[in-house]
């Protein structure tokens, strides 16, 4: 996810047990072309594995960025054919490659071609309702080599509306032999049963859930593989989570991008904790005013504490 899974965020997802975490997506011919935030972006901390996703249109650019990721440390490349944003569709890159079956095949070839660490494909069901080309696109994906593919239930012309069709990826996971992983809505233990039940995946992918919450993915893989059902962090733990995670976005960003960064983070966090113990949004309203007001950390962080120490104060009572 672009502008959350930075490696900050991935660190402490993976910390809470989440079984692979991937970057952001990365526009090959940046990275191609030497951007050091596309460098930034494809950094890995040595820490479980290390995916880098990439997106583009031309197989030159998917196999120089494909080879620069590798030589870089990543232990697998995911190609991103789902992306519906319309800056990334625009380009004839992410979900637009949905419209052209024998270029994104040619892509992936050249993804494939270019390095020897394994490489997976993230797409969507197709363009629109009239165009489905997941099953035919994945069937080719593996023939081309691609050793597993990621399916969010939803056509790009649907965006993130209406709830992700679950059981139209099992029409992907008959026509392949490969690993199929299941994507979109998937937010609680109720979701994942019922997410494995009707696509047939193999697994599943945490996306927008987890904004906010990065032990969610760890949760969720816990729960598929023992039925347990934890609780989410105490509210002090949550709260020093976010702490955690601001400072280290100073340190990954500098000061006045990192404090930039965090904003959106921070509105998140306080968010999930205020929905855990059923606080009013007017409530989260006011705490996200006043911190994204300010721009000194230190007042940050005290503004932190003083939240989270009123929403649990709230909780108590």
């Amino acid at each position: 996810m672009a502008g959350i899974t930075d490696l900050p965020f991935r660190r402490m997802a993976h910390r809470y047990g989440a079984g692979v975490v991937v970057s952001e997506m990365i526009a090959c011919e940046w990275l191609a072309g030497g951007s050091a935030e596309a460098q930034l972006r494809a950094e890995g901390d040595g820490v479980g594995y290390h995916v880098v996703q990439l997106a583009g249109c031309e197989t030159r650019w998917i196999a120089e960025g494909a080879k620069i990721a590798e030589a870089a440390g990543a232990d697998i490349i995911d190609l991103n054919m789902g992306c519906p944003a319309k800056c990334v569709t625009a380009g004839a890159a992410g979900a637009a490659l949905l419209r052209d079956v024998d270029n994104a095949v040619r892509l992936i070839e050249a993804a494939v071609g270019a390095v020897n660490i394994p490489v997976t494909l993230k797409m969507r069901l197709g363009w629109d309702d009239d165009s489905i080309v997941a099953p035919e696109l994945a069937r080719r994906a593996e023939a081309a080599g691609i050793k597993l593919v990621t399916v969010h239930g939803r056509t790009r012309q649907q965006f993130y509306k209406g709830r992700a069709n679950w059981r139209a990826i099992s029409r992907v996971k008959a026509a392949v032999s490969i690993p199929v992983v299941a994507n979109g809505d998937l937010g609680s233990y109720e979701d994942a049963a019922a997410m494995l039940a009707e696509s047939g995946a193999d697994a599943v992918m945490v996306g927008r859930a987890a904004r906010g919450r990065p032990w969610l993915p760890g949760q969720i893989g816990r729960f598929i593989a023992s039925g347990i059902r934890a609780s989410d962090p105490a509210i002090e733990d949550q709260r020093d989570n976010l702490i955690e995670l601001y400072d280290a976005w100073l340190g990954q960003y500098g000061h006045a991008r990192g404090a930039k960064e965090a904003r959106k983070h921070i509105g998140w966090a306080l968010e999930a904790a205020a929905n855990a113990v059923n606080l009013s949004a007017d409530w989260v309203k006011g705490w996200r005013a006043q911190l994204l007001a300010e721009n000194a950390p230190s007042r940050v962080v005290l503004g932190i504490h003083d939240a989270f120490d009123e929403l649990g104060w709230k909780a108590a009572a």
